[in-house]
Order: structure tokens, then sequence, then C-alpha cells
């Protein structure tokens, strides 16, 4: 889901006295009682770094000819990290590191001298979100208190899949907390475990979320790539809102097993990038069907196995692409200008707009989306409190906000959790509101949503922005929502992919493109041909805020 946010501080837990040995051992790099307060004067201009903007492709061409090793770029990727994430602009994206990065980016140096390389991710430093279980020496939080000592029984699926790569697990990056299914007040990018993420285009400004870390870190350059996940928008917001390409994949496409919940009809991870490529690497990678998701199985005949082979800088041409405008643009008309001349270039680079293409029924289920949510969120998170066993410090929903109560000057300092309160007091999943609200949502969303206006029109896809300019950082008020085109795909449970498409203000926005179900491969040409004749990324200059005009 989106979250909100401002920038503060982080308390460390050396309150929780039990939890005062785990908390430490979870956070290496953070000094206790940190503040940080908001930046003002001019940019923070961050050293050269070697790395910085650097693709997947660039890295492994550096490791094939010898000027890099996979233990060169950990020890580069965490330099920068130290260098901007708690000093300089502290943009505290990571919530911690891999102690192991190193020790594992050796072996993979000897790996590729006597076999050769695994694939295109060998060797390379990758992020992954806080709620993205690993059985190793980090913890898996959701950037909770609640969870600092709980060891995840098991590698999450996609975390298999990395490893299985040989890409380099760096750290876990920050998050709006429980992936901003707390509170319908938050801040996103803030967790009680890392504090405030800022967004590296401006400091003031909302990274938003909830993967606001994976996509700060991938912005300003700390890893090369960064696993995120999405129910509503939390990949392809905090792209949008960093320049960068987020894919949010078909549900079932992508594994959810070992990935804390919020509702398994729409919950899934998928890729976070600065370019196209990039994100068609990471998502062969991700993808896979796993026996622990029953929803994969339907990906088997349907999946890809490379996505960088549909890169294709001709993607647009003859592709019928509909202009979904009612309820998606309006909000906000210098977006609205930027998708405009993205209209344009698609124009003439071959492809047919339809113009409009509204999608039927958008917002007509926002109601029940949220039903669906809270019905679902209370039993998938009751189950994977279970699988962590007796050493978990909360095994309940009911459990989590007890200890919510308990911790609230830690916890509750900013907003409340009024969205796990309204959970708790769900039924099960067998209830006639949860089948009601869940079958409203799938026909309007589905059947009588995106599925009508494709094939009204034929279309390969439908085209909106992704949303809003980020807003300011507000812990007070929470965020600031203008507008977004993430809850269509997001509830039918289809593919979109977000591409950056300028700045407002020196402020990134990003189109996106929504598709059928697993039309992964033709939304990545689409978003390829885009990128390739805009190159609208630029990499951030770490702002104290936007830049306004001034007379």
């Amino acid at each position: 889901m989106h979250a909100r946010q401002d920038a503060i501080d982080r308390r460390e837990f050396l309150r929780y006295g039990t939890l005062a040995a785990a908390a430490a051992a979870v956070d290496r790099r953070t000094p206790a009682r940190m503040t940080a307060p908001m930046p003002s004067g001019p940019p923070i201009a961050p050293a050269l770094f070697d790395l910085a903007e650097a693709t997947v492709a660039e890295l492994q061409q550096g490791m094939r000819s010898g000027r890099y090793t996979a233990r060169g770029l950990c020890e580069q990727y965490l330099s920068r990290i130290d260098a901007l994430d708690r000093r300089g602009p502290a943009i505290r994206a990571v919530l911690e590191t891999n102690p192991d990065a190193l020790a594992i980016a050796d072996s993979l140096d000897a790996e590729r001298r006597a076999k050769g390389p695994r694939g295109p991710l060998h060797g390379v430093p990758v992020m992954i979100k806080d709620n993205v279980a690993t059985a190793d020496r980090m913890a898996t939080t959701a950037g909770s208190l609640a969870l600092v000592g709980a060891r995840a029984p098991r590698d999450a699926f996609v975390a298999e899949h990395l490893r299985a790569a040989g890409a380099v697990i760096l750290g876990k990056t920050n998050l709006s907390e429980w992936a901003n299914f707390r509170s319908s007040h938050s801040s996103s990018g803030w967790s009680a475990r890392g504090g405030q993420c800022r967004n590296p285009y401006a400091l003031d400004r909302s990274p938003c979320g909830s993967s606001s870390g994976s996509a700060a870190a991938v912005a300003a350059s700390c890893c090369a790539v960064a696993v995120g996940t999405e129910t509503d928008g939390s990949i392809v917001c905090p792209s949008a809102a960093h320049s960068l390409v987020g894919i949010k994949p078909t549900l079932g496409l992508v594994s959810r097993s070992g990935i804390v919940p919020i509702a398994h009809s729409q919950d899934t991870a998928g890729p976070m990038a600065r370019t196209v490529a990039d994100a068609a690497v990471l998502l062969s990678v991700l993808a896979g069907v796993d026996p622990r998701d029953p929803a994969t199985q339907g990906s088997q005949a349907m999946g890809s196995t490379d996505y960088a082979s549909f890169l294709d800088p001709n993607g647009l041409k003859g592709a019928r692409i509909g202009v979904a405008r009612t309820k998606f643009f309006g909000y906000h008309p210098p977006t609205d200008r930027l998708v405009e001349e993205a209209l344009d270039t698609m124009r003439r680079l071959g492809a047919v707009i339809v113009d409009p293409a509204d999608i039927p029924h958008a917002g007509e289920y926002d109601d029940s989306e949220l039903e669906v949510l809270l019905y679902e969120f209370k039993a998938d998170l009751n189950r994977y409190l279970a699988d962590l066993g007796a050493a978990a410090p909360v095994h309940t929903l009911k459990e989590l906000i007890d200890f919510n109560e308990r911790h609230q000057a830690d916890e509750l300092t900013y907003f409340d959790q009024d969205l796990f309160e309204k959970a708790e007091a769900k039924g099960s999943l067998t209830e006639d509101a949860y089948l009601k609200a869940l079958a409203k949502d799938q026909l309007l969303a589905r059947d009588q949503g995106l599925d009508a206006v494709l094939a009204k029109f034929a279309l390969d896809a439908v085209v909106a922005p992704t949303g809003n300019p980020p807003w300011t950082i507000d812990l007070v008020n929470g965020d600031h929502f203008l507008g977004g085109s993430s809850t269509p795909a997001a509830v039918a449970g289809y593919p979109s992919i977000t591409v950056p498409m300028g700045y407002v203000f020196a402020l990134p926005v990003g189109v996106s493109f929504i598709g059928r179900p697993y039309s992964e491969p033709l939304l990545i040409k689409l978003a390829y041909g885009l990128e390739q004749a805009t190159r609208a990324r630029r990499p951030p200059r770490f702002l104290p805020g936007a830049e306004l005009a001034t007379s």
C-alpha cells in the first residue's frame, strides 16, 4: 500500500529491556537515539562515485574484464551507503547491511574464475525490502520493533532465487512500516526501526511507499537494483517518485512465500531499477512456480524465463495504446502536460493512441478493496506470524496491537494503528461480507474494468500518469496524495510498469502502462521503446527541496 512521510528520527529500542540485545544485533550501523533534522541550504553534493547509475550490464562487463570484482562492487556500494544513508543527506533507505555480503561476494568471485558466471546477476549487489524473509543474520521485521529478534525459518522464494542466480543480497531496505497497512494517517517511508526515509531528489519530499527504501537506495546508487512489494501502489508510486522503472507483476508471476503479507488477492513482489533493461533482468530471476504459493501455478505456461529478450527500441511501433483519462488526469496539470508529451512521443514512434479509453468503474471499488484487505490481512498475517515459532515476540495480530500499545512512545508517536484494529475486528474468510467484497472487486476491476476497455478498443495497454510529484513529508498530517493510477491493476491482479516521464520543479513523475494478465513481455517492449526515445531519467542531486522558480 501507499504511505506517508516527514524527516525525523528513529528511536533505538534500548528501553525495551529484553529487546535491547536483539536491537543492537539488528541495526549494526546506527547509533542510539539518532535525530535527523530536516535539511536546509544548498544541495548536499556526494563525492564522485564510480558506480553511479551503473547498469547491470555494465557491472557484468566490468567483472568480465577484470575491472571489477563482486567483492569490490560490494565494498563500493557499502561505502556509498555509509556516506549517504546515515551521514551526508541521511536518506535512511537502508535498515541494515548484510554482515556476510563480502564473504558471499568472495565465493562468487571464486566461482566466476572456476566456472564462469551463473547469469546476468552473478556478483551483482541487490537490496531487498525488509518484509522479504532471509534465513541469515539479517532480520525480517517489516520495519516494526515487534519483530526484532524473530528469525525467519527459511528464505523467501524471491531471496532463494536471488541467491541461486548469484546475486549478493547486500541488505534490507526501509519501508512504510507493515507495508503501510497499520494506519490510515501514516507517512510513507516511516518505520519505527528506520525512521523517515527521504527522497534523494528533494530531501524534504516523500519517497512514497511502501517500498520507499528500495526506491531511494536504487535512485541514489546504493545498489544496482532492488526488490519491492506491492498491494496497491507500493512499487509503482515510489518508483515514479524516484525516476525509476518499477514493475508490478501479474498476481502469481512472482511467489509471495516468505514475504510478510497484507492480502493474498493483491500482494506481489517486483523489480525496481534505473532502467527497463535492469528491471527485466531482475524480473527474470524473481519469477517462477513455487509449491508454497498456489497462485504461481497459473504462471507455469504463461511466464517467461528471459524478460530481457523483449527489449525492443521499436517496441511502440504499431502498438495500440489507450489513454485512461477519467479519474487519472486533471488532479495536477503539470503532470498532465508531461503525459501529453509522452503521448506525442509514442505517436511519433508509431503507436496508435486511442484517446480516451477510460477504464470503466474506476473508483467504484475503493470501499470493497479495503474490506478485502482488512479481512485478508488478519488471516494472512496471523498465518505468517504463527510460522515464526515460539521465539517470535508476537504470534498474532492481536498480540501485535498490544505490543504497539505497550511501546507507544516508539511505535505510535506520529500515527495510530486504526487499520490493525479494523482488521482484528473482522471475522473469517468465509463471511458473506468478505466474499461479496471480493466478488465485487473482481467483477468491476477485471471483467467490467480492464478486460472491458482492452477488448473494446483492441488495446495492447492502457496508459495513465503513475501519480503526482512527491509531496512534502508531513508527520503531523500524513501523506498528501493528489491522485494515482495503481488501483485498477492492483485490484485486478494485472501487471503494470512505470517509467520516468520527466520532472516538475525537479521532482520526478512517471507514466504507467497497464495490461492483461501475463503481458509483462509486451509492457516491457512498450516501456523500453518510450525510455529509449526520451531518456528522461536524471540522477538525483540531493536538493534540500523542490527547485522552485524565484523572482
